[in-house]
């Protein structure tokens, strides 16, 4: 195994861990299944591209299907609208319901199957709807930033902010740029892509808990008669 061939492994590993301890936290703590179904799902499209990677499979391999898939899922739906829907639970104290969060993932699903399916025949539109998606997604991190740096979370606040920074590089780069010296499997690229989703989420999981804990901070304040902290 080559240096390369060993970094890949190691993010992609970093982000498939992420993505179930995290995404289990996110349904057992605070019930929220937009989120942690979502991290879960990219998890698993971490684990079936390990497993193509270490097998050195071809693109006629069910793998890369299933690969190419879940890549879309996320990209379109899975890491923007489920993930602000999921991250509104404690901006905004929003209550999905459970039609809410099977309408999500089905969209996703759908989305994902058209996406992978005709990534041909839709071509260009396609790969700028993945950035369009994007933008409006980062518009709300950007937001979400703003408010744990408002709740005095600013550790928290910087981290999201580099994370989603980190993000908006890659999500911009991934259909346009070749990275010089990269292979045709784009591993350099991936190196960094996964490390930066596994960052993504973990900083993302983390900022959601301190805003969870200052939300219950208002609220018990609220019991209690006393005067909350303005976010």
């Amino acid at each position: 195994m080559s240096i390369k061939e060993l970094l890949f492994a190691v993010a992609d590993i970093w982000m498939i861990a992420v993505g179930f301890t995290y995404g289990i936290k996110f349904i057992r703590k605070y019930k929220n299944y937009l989120l942690g179904i979502e991290w879960i799902i990219v998890a698993t499209s971490g684990s079936n591209f390990l497993i193509y990677g270490l097998v050195k499979a071809g693109h006629d391999s069910p793998m890369y299907a299933f690969a190419y898939f879940l890549d879309a899922f996320s990209r379109s739906v899975g890491i923007t609208l489920i993930l602000v829907l999921g991250l509104m639970k404690v901006t905004h104290r929003y209550k999905p319901s459970a039609a809410v969060d099977i309408g999500a993932f089905a969209l996703a699903g759908v989305v994902g199957f058209l996406l992978s399916q005709f990534a041909v025949e839709i071509g260009l539109p396609g790969k700028i709807f993945y950035i369009v998606v994007n933008v409006l997604t980062t518009i709300f991190l950007i937001y979400f930033v703003k408010r744990l740096w408002g709740i005095d979370e600013r550790g928290h606040a910087i981290s999201a902010a580099v994370a989603t920074a980190c993000g908006f590089v890659i999500a911009a780069t991934y259909d346009f740029v070749h990275i010089p010296g990269d292979d045709a499997e784009h591993t350099i690229f991936y190196i960094f892509a996964l490390s930066t989703w596994g960052l993504q989420m973990f900083t993302y999981y983390r900022a959601y808990r301190a805003f969870d804990a200052y939300n219950k901070r208002v609220d018990a304040q609220a019991v209690s008669g006393s005067a909350p902290a303005t976010a």
